[in-house]
């Protein structure tokens, strides 16, 4: 009886043994410059594995997969398992969250794992292997700020450069925290290519490019503060080991850069002398009201044209209106707007144009109007007043006493029943015209049947590319084998040679926007390529990486970079495109 017993359970082993689903980490403390190992493991074949999002990690490999299946002494052994680095992205304790996968039709999750992560820690390395200079002196992120105490709607300005020695090389970077302008009216300035220039930092010279530049406009006085731009930087460093042609091989490494807090000290425009119109212009102006015409007949109009140029805060104030008698009919201005924002500020020029009509016969005064502003060249209010304009009207009804008085708004004058038509022509003469009608001659019937002739023609057209567009598969199989030749067959053969290849796949990716967004290169910046990807239906992972390589080829054609780095950049190319090329509507 026992023997049956001890058969029975040996048969239904493997019907008792219990599922497992687990997730085990290389180490639960680890510094800020580690990399940490998650293993998810089951004992059984499973399905629709889905990996938790890894919230305050970066993924630097995986997922891969391992499976391994064995016989030991009629036992039968089964292990399946996901492997993913990460690199943590912050300090403090960070928490692996579920892992889910479905077995047998069940679900099984694993439990949460808590990740002490502290300040980077200094690591063994082999003395070969060693860096030949400090990652934490060859990159600095700096940002230039032109002054530090303006006056409230002065404008500065500031530029963010990465400085990097000559011995590295950046492969990639990303932005961790955007710079922040609270309390400022800001304007970015588009920088369409990174090119990288000879500069100095502390004395050193170093290599620098710009990443951004931004005007800034206080709008309140005290201490305004501006947040840091941070950078997360992959870098190659050399090492002391030599390949076979005496190089220094490269290794990889990381490095977090921020540009630091600035805090700006505003100053408030003073009180003193300040006029009661002043409405907050600040720079340097001038300013015009223009009639277009100053005699004009009844049922004319004329255009009065208010503007401003010059260099200051022109988006930030309104300018004054004009006041008119009654008896002239004035209408809601026209703003425009002609203003550029380069480095210095804005320039240009803004206006308000107003239609005026006359109702009465007479002459007519438009007062003068007078503008106000902030002179930084001599930090004094100036203020700049039109001369008198008057309206001469030659015909038309006479307008009572009280019809000249002034209008200080833009509403209509109303004008009485019985005298708005008073002037107006009521009889005319009709002559008589000689010429040839067109109705019912040659080219009338030529006209009228040509667009039934080509109906034939138009059907036929119309088959013909409906059953062209029908293959869908076909044209799109011609389309991703046309692009990839055209755009990175030339990137391909030069792929041996590091700057013409950067070159060329820098080329490859402008010409496949052109080819798929229908903009020129003068058009192409980052946030106007992201935003045409997003509205293409491209998503936001595919946008960020194209638009990475692409600032990266510039940074790689004067650095030092490894063969594999080349075929890796190469690679992902062709990945990015093909997903843009299948995403894109």
């Amino acid at each position: 009886m026992k023997r049956i017993v001890i058969l029975i359970l040996l048969s239904f082993q493997g019907l008792l043994a219990q599922v497992q689903f687990e997730a085990r980490v290389s180490k639960n403390t680890l510094g800020l410059n580690e990399r940490l190992r998650v293993d998810f493991t089951m004992n059984d074949d499973g399905d629709n594995f889905t990996p938790p999002s890894f919230e305050g990690f970066r993924i630097v490999g995986g997922p891969s997969q391992q499976v391994s299946q064995s016989w030991i002494n009629g036992r039968s052994s089964f292990n399946k398992s996901y492997s993913y680095f990460l690199l943590p992205t912050q300090k403090g304790t960070l928490l692996i969250k579920q892992a889910a996968v479905e077995i047998n039709g069940q679900i099984y999750k694993t439990n949460p794992i808590k990740i002490n992560v502290t300040a980077a820690v200094e690591q063994p390395r082999d003395p070969n292997d060693a860096p030949q200079v400090s990652v934490d002196d060859a990159i600095h992120l700096v940002a230039e700020i032109s002054k530090g105490n303006p006056y409230v709607n002065e404008p500065i300005t500031v530029v963010y450069k990465l400085f990097f020695s000559y011995n590295i090389g950046i492969t990639n970077w990303r932005e961790l925290n955007k710079p922040k302008f609270n309390d400022f009216w800001s304007q970015n300035i588009d920088i369409k290519q990174l090119v990288a220039e000879e500069g100095k930092y502390n004395g050193e010279k170093f290599r620098y490019v710009v990443l951004r530049k931004t005007v800034l406009y206080p709008q309140k006085s005290g201490k305004l503060e501006i947040e840091p731009l941070t950078l997360d930087i992959d870098v190659q460093v050399p090492t002391n080991r030599r390949n076979i042609f005496g190089q220094a091989q490269l290794v990889e490494d990381n490095k977090r850069v921020s540009a630091g807090s600035k805090t700006i000290n505003v100053k408030p425009l003073p009180e003193s002398g300040k006029p009661e119109d002043f409405s907050g212009a600040v720079g340097r102006f001038n300013f015009t009201a223009t009639p277009s015409k100053t005699t004009l007949k009844n049922g004319e109009s004329l255009d009065l044209l208010v503007s401003v140029s010059g260099t200051g805060n022109l988006k930030l104030f309104t300018l004054p209106k004009p006041l008119v008698p009654n008896s002239l009919e004035m209408y809601d201005a026209v703003h425009d707007e002609k203003v550029q924002t380069p480095l210095s500020g804005m320039n240009g020029k803004i206006s308000d144009s107003y239609t005026i009509i006359p109702q009465f016969k007479g002459k007519y005064p438009i007062k003068p109007m007078s503008f106000t502003y902030f002179d930084l060249a001599t930090y004094k209010y100036k203020t700049i007043t039109s001369p008198e304009i008057f309206i001469t009207v030659l015909d038309g009804p006479t307008a009572s006493d009280n019809a000249v008085a002034a209008n200080t708004g833009v509403s209509k004058m109303k004008v009485s029943a019985g005298e708005q038509f008073k002037y107006i022509k009521l009889k005319t003469t009709l002559s008589s015209v000689n010429e040839k009608d067109f109705l019912g001659s040659t080219l009338f019937y030529s006209l009228m049947v040509l667009p039934f002739s080509l109906i034939p023609l138009i059907i036929l057209v119309k088959k013909k590319k409906e059953a062209i567009d029908g293959d869908v598969y076909g044209n799109r199989i011609k389309m991703n084998n046309k692009l990839a030749k055209k755009y990175l067959s030339e990137a391909k053969n030069q792929i041996n040679n590091k700057e013409p290849f950067y070159i060329a796949l820098e080329k490859a990716m402008h010409n496949f926007l052109k080819a798929k967004l229908h903009i020129e290169t003068s058009e192409m910046s980052k946030d106007k390529i992201q935003e045409l990807l997003i509205s293409r239906k491209a998503t936001s992972e595919t946008v960020q990486s194209f638009i990475d390589l692409t600032q990266n080829c510039e940074l790689a054609r004067y650095a030092p970079s490894s063969s594999v780095a080349i075929q890796q950049d190469y690679e992902k190319a062709v990945l990015i495109l093909s997903d843009l090329e299948k995403q894109i509507s």
